[in-house]
This record gives C-alpha cells, structure tokens and sequence, in this order.
C-alpha cells in the first residue's frame, strides 16, 4: 500500500514538473515578442524607477516631490519605445532639467512685471504661457525635446522661492538615476534580448537528418550549415531499415551510432571511393559486390557524412536505425537519444499534402525544418523570410536566414498587407522583428496577398523560409490551406519550420 502511494505521489510530481516546464516555455515564447517584453519591462521598471527616486527623496528633504508627475511620464517614454529618438538619455536628462530652468526664469520674469494671484497654487497665466514658450524655444534648437520637459515647465512655477535651486538639481539628479536604470536595461538587456530569450539563438545546434528520399545529401548540407553556425555544432545523418535487416545482422540494439572518425578506426572514404557530385546523392554511386546492403548504408552515410565535414567543418556522425514499422517514431527516438534539438527532414508529399511520417514529426515536441529542393543547391545565400507577424517562429526564420546567408549574404524579411492594410505599422513590425540580429537585411510590405507575392519574387532568391502555420485551427487550415501547400509551382528551394511544443 506505501510503495503504490509513493509511486502516485512520484507520476503526480513528474506530471508537475511537465505543466511547469511548458508554462514557463509558453511565457518564455511569449515574451520573445518585443512588444510583450516592452510592456513587462514597463511593469517592471517604470516602478522600480520610481521607487529608488522616492527612497532618495525621503533621505535628502532638499529634493522636491513635485518632480514625480513628469518624471513618471518621461520614464514611461523611455521604456515605451527604446529605440525611439525620445528614449535618448541624454535628451531625458538634458529635456527635464532645461524645462525647469525655463519654468522658473518665466516665473520671475512674470513676477517683475505682473501681478502674482491669491492662493496657495496661484499661478500667472501669462507666465505659465511664458513658460512654455521658452522651454520650446531653448529645446527645439538645442535638438532635445522632450515632451516631459513642459510639465517640468509648469511645475517650476509652484515652487517657492527658497526651493528654486533645489528643484532643478532635483529633476537633474532624479532624471539622471533613471537615465542611469534605462541605459543598463537597454545594453544589458534589451538589445541582448536574443541571447537570453530566443532559444533558437543557443539551441538548435545539434541537427539529425533522416536521410530519405533523393534529395536527402542536400538537407543534410542545408542542416549543416543551419548548425555550422554555432561552435558546438554537430550533425547526425540517420538512416533506418526495417525490423526484418535488423534482425539478419544481428542489430540488438535499436540504434547502432558510428563515429566517422573515432569508432570505425579509419578515415571515411574518399569521394574517390563513392563519386559524388555538387548536391549529387550517393545512392547512385556503385557499391562493391562483396557488402551487404547494411554496410553499403553505412558507406552511403558515411559519404555524406565526409562531405559535409569537408564542406562545413561541422563534426558529423552516422547513426542506421530500425524503424521498428514507426520511422517518426524512430526519427524522434533517435533525436532524444543523440541530443538533437533540431530534425531537419526533407521534404515529401502525398496528394498535396505532407506524409503522415512529416505530420507526425510536425506534432512532436522536437523543432522541424522540412527542405523542399528543387535544385542541386548546396548553399543559401539569398534567403527571403515571410512572415505574418513577430512570434517565437518567426525569430526561428529570422535566425536561420541569418545563419545561412552568413555575412557574405543577404536576408529579406517580408509581410504581405493586402490592399487595405496599414504599411507603416507593417514596417515597424518588421523594424522589430529583425533589430536583435546582425547581418544585411531588406524589408518589404507589399501589397498583395501571400502566394502571389512568393510567386513573383520568390525565384530571385535562392530559398525561402516559410513557417509551418501549426497554430491555426482546423477549420482554417481547411478553408485556406497552408501557404507552403501552395507553392508547388514556385521554382526556389522551400524550408518549412516548426516549433516544437512541450
């Protein structure tokens, strides 16, 4: 009875832990949105900001409260927009500061010539007038507006006359500390935000290639390169046969993993050995007589295998698998077994639509790239990118565009509005999108719808980067089928991306 409730108690803590670590992959994958991000930040610091200013208030009684109204606004437009030329430090400062001393010359100019009204808060209208005018004189010239600095302005105008002083090194010192929590946020974080936020930027480096299909020696290229742009990169090339092989050579174990150069002894064969052309497979090269079709799988891996190593520099191992009648199964089996993050799988169709062994993988926890080529391309310089919006998959793209293309190369990121959508909304999403990463980028906003767009344009680019549209429903795929569906007749290398969902 103890041992059945220790082992209820151990499935619901395993269980736990899943629905925690897909909560905080689902908040992670959110927050990669820099919208999200901007609008936490706010939520953050924007407080946290105000309470250092307060806290030192409370210490130094010399430092005036009045300067909380505009100090909270200016805060909340530097964070609002970072890279906006109002969230300029400098400007911050130099905007508050200057508005205050404009506020109190207007005060005492207003005080020498005019009347001062009744009351605690008695203010002259003709200097509160004054007052604006001259911050807007003294900041338009200088280049530092700043639309906080008029409230400082005005707030000049309450201060009493002992105060004065007081109150500009107040705004100074005050706007100053927030200058100082922005200017950390901004570098430390915010422009870092790819490092510590978009998975794809530290993972996605060890890449399993299922090798099927004609076209396998070139997904397996593409996913070395996908990986060669990370220090610890690797590749796996695996090839699976059937339960009944396996048997008749005595394969125990469910996968059999071959390093090319430690595990064999010998250096791979040569492309002497196993002729191979630019992009060409070496399924049509001749085996020796005396192999059995086993070893001449092997050899066939191992060829690619030298190729990519060759090519890339990338460590490349072979791993020949029994599929068990499951290859995904045993594609996913596989990934688990060899510490690959990323299947990149080529591409095959049935009636249209994708295999049940490429849905399967596309409903598995595992990120996917599914390579449709149409050529014998080995490398992507010229990569487009279509995207709907800026999401967790569309960094993936973004991130792979730029691996690819390298800095030799060229990304275009692109988002079809339609005839009636708003371009310069359209623009600053892709101004988002495409800020955290380096390398040369183009962005376009046509207006025109999705396939006809690809169908135009896609042909002046050597592979476009399209997602898999996993998080639409049923019902929509239905009525409107994925736009990588719809792009049989588009003569450009296609790469399909999904993210996996724990």
């Amino acid at each position: 009875m103890l041992d059945q409730f220790r082992k209820r108690l151990r499935a619901a803590a395993r269980r736990l832990r899943r629905v925690e670590r897909r909560e905080l992959q689902d908040f992670r994958r959110w927050a990669e949105v820099t919208e999200n991000l901007v609008h936490i930040s706010m939520l953050v610091f924007v407080p946290l900001a105000i309470v250092l200013v307060t806290t030192l208030a409370n210490v130094v009684p010399q430092l005036s409260f009045l300067l909380f109204p505009p100090l909270a606004a200016g805060t909340y437009t530097l964070f609002v927009d970072p890279t906006s030329k109002y969230s300029d430090p400098k400007r911050f400062v130099a905007g508050l500061t200057i508005g205050a001393v404009c506020g109190l010359v207007a005060l005492a100019v207003s005080n020498s010539y005019l009347p001062v009204p009744g009351g605690q808060f008695g203010v002259n209208a003709l200097g509160a007038g004054l007052a604006v005018f001259a911050t807007g004189v003294v900041t338009w010239p200088l280049d530092i507006e700043e639309p906080s600095s008029y409230s400082t302005a005005l707030l000049a105008l309450l201060v009493e006359p002992n105060q004065r002083a007081a109150f500009v090194a107040s705004v100074f010192v005050a706007s100053s500390l927030v200058a100082a929590i922005f200017v950390v946020w901004r570098e430390e974080f915010y422009e870092r935000r790819a490092t510590y936020l978009y998975e794809s930027m530290s993972g996605d480096d060890h890449v399993l290639v299922p090798m099927r299909g004609e076209s396998a020696g070139r997904t397996a290229m593409l996913g070395a390169r996908l990986a060669a742009a990370h220090e610890a990169g690797k590749v796996v090339l695996l090839d699976m046969v059937s339960a009944g092989d396996a048997a008749e050579h005595s394969l125990t174990r469910e996968t059999i993993q071959l390093d090319i150069r430690s595990e064999n002894g010998a250096e791979p064969p040569s492309a002497e050995t196993r002729p191979v052309g630019d992009g060409g497979d070496p399924a049509t090269a001749p085996a020796s007589p005396d192999r059995t079709d086993l070893e001449a799988e092997i050899d066939w891996l191992e060829t690619h295998a030298a190729r990519i190593e060759t090519r890339t520099g990338v460590s490349c191992q072979v791993v020949v698998a029994s599929d068990d009648g499951s290859p995904a199964k045993t594609t996913l089996q596989t990934a688990a077994e060899t510490n690959c993050d990323l299947i990149v799988a080529p591409y095959e169709s049935r009636h249209g639509a994708l295999t049940p062994y490429l849905q399967r993988l596309f409903r598995s926890e595992s990120d996917v790239v599914v390579h449709r080529s149409v050529s014998d391309r080995t490398r992507w310089k010229q990569v487009l990118v279509p995207v709907r919006s800026v999401s967790d998959v569309a960094h993936n793209m973004v991130d792979f565009a730029t691996r690819l293309a390298g800095r030799s190369g060229r990304v275009a990121v692109a988002t079809c509005i339609g005839s009636r959508g708003d371009r310069r909304r359209a623009e600053e999403m892709l101004a988002d999108l495409i800020e955290p990463y380096e390398g040369a980028f183009e962005t376009r906003v046509p207006r025109t719808d999705i396939q006809a767009f690809l169908a135009d344009t896609a042909p002046q680019y050597d592979l476009v980067i399209i997602g898999a549209s996993r998080d639409r429903s049923k019902a929509s795929r239905f009525i409107s089928p994925p736009t990588f569906e719809r792009l049989e007749d588009v003569e450009t290398d296609v790469a399909i991306v999904d993210r996996g969902r724990a």
